[in-house]
């Protein structure tokens, strides 16, 4: 009975430890560095992936972005601009294909963009890349901004100090 108190006491002190060591580690883990005297972190995203999935991925990653400045002080100032094939499936009419294959994949993009515009996330979506998708702009999700080339839109914004994120 002695050595089972000992050895879950043993075991006890280890565990322990290494929580306190992982916990201690976790908390080294920042962006302390890279936004030393930053107010706001402005970034444009430019955002070009065909793969529904992968696009839901990215949008959920973004998210995190945006809490992760917050979370170190640094009020985000964030855009996403969607160009190419990314539009296929910010629309709510879906070809019926994509609508069928990638059901849940859509869903969490819907909500990732309607999560994104709470946040205060400006996004813009390219109409020559919905007349290349023959994408109704109609039926573009509500959340997103029409805009006439998504590329004018990277090069203005750039010029007005938010840096590129390139997401492909």
């Amino acid at each position: 009975m002695r050595m089972a108190r000992q050895a879950a006491y043993f075991l006890s002190v280890i565990l322990m430890s290494l929580t306190l060591a992982a916990t201690a580690r976790a908390a080294e883990i920042n962006d302390a560095d890279a936004l030393r005297g930053m107010k706001t972190g402005k970034g444009v995203f430019l955002v070009d992936i065909g793969d529904p999935n992968k696009l839901a991925f990215y949008l959920e990653v973004i998210q995190g972005t945006h809490a992760g400045f917050v979370r170190q002080g640094v009020k985000p100032d964030l855009i996403l601009v969607y160009i190419g094939p990314s539009v296929r499936y910010l629309t709510t009419a879906p070809d019926a294909d994509t609508a069928l294959e990638h059901e849940d994949a859509l869903k969490r993009i819907a909500a990732s963009v309607r999560a994104l515009k709470a946040l205060g996330v400006r996004q813009e979506i390219c109409a020559v890349a919905t007349k290349a998708f023959n994408i109704d702009n109609a039926t573009v999700l509500p959340e997103l901004k029409l805009v006439g080339d998504g590329f004018i839109s990277l090069i203005g914004y750039q010029n007005q100090g938010y840096h590129l994120v390139p997401v492909f």
